[in-house]
């Protein structure tokens, strides 16, 4: 599967309109623990690899992801694979023993709400770095991506977003 992904810097006015117009799914806290490989520069491959670990509803849920270099020039569209894993803290010592060292954790509070069937829409409060809006949905094939990083652009601007974001919330807390 193809992750397509845009992401736009955001206010409370923002957040208001989203929670206005869109279908409220839920509210996670998010940790995801981002590593890097023993023997390839992530940085320069445009990969990622890291261990997310949500809480919402008093329940908690772990995932191991990889993603894969950004497929177009404007959006944060690539290949993603990601597994449920049960022990976060068995995952991460098995990355540090075979060599990967943990880069950063970014934290953030996400509000998830429905937009239509295939795309959620995510309002993000990120500790050091503020709030922004992401929206998301899957393509089958690449030949897909353009037709609905349009689609998805298009409901960010209907929101009020006006200043779009490619690089990930990890770049960005990298670069501070």
């Amino acid at each position: 599967m193809i992750e397509v992904e845009l992401k736009g810097y955001a206010n409370e006015e923002i957040f208001e309109r989203v929670r206005e117009k869109f279908e409220f799914l839920r509210k996670e806290i998010h940790e995801d623990t981002y590593y890097q490989h023993p023997c390839r520069d992530f940085s320069k491959t445009d990969e990622a690899l890291r261990v997310r670990i949500k809480r919402f509803n008093g329940h908690f849920e772990a995932f191991l992801t990889y993603k894969g270099p950004k497929l177009d020039e404007f959006s944060k569209t690539r290949k993603e694979i990601e597994v449920p894993i049960e022990d976060p803290d068995k995952y991460e010592e098995i990355l540090k023993e075979l060599g990967f060292k943990e880069v950063l954790t970014v934290r953030k509070v996400r509000e998830k709400y429905f937009v239509k069937k295939g795309i959620i829409i995510t309002l993000d409060e990120i500790e050091e770095l503020g709030k922004f809006v992401e929206i998301e949905a899957m393509a089958q094939e690449e030949e897909d991506i353009d037709k609905l990083v349009n689609s998805l652009k298009k409901i960010l601007k209907e929101i009020g977003i006006k200043k779009f974001e490619r690089k990930s919330y990890l770049e960005l807390l990298l670069e501070r």
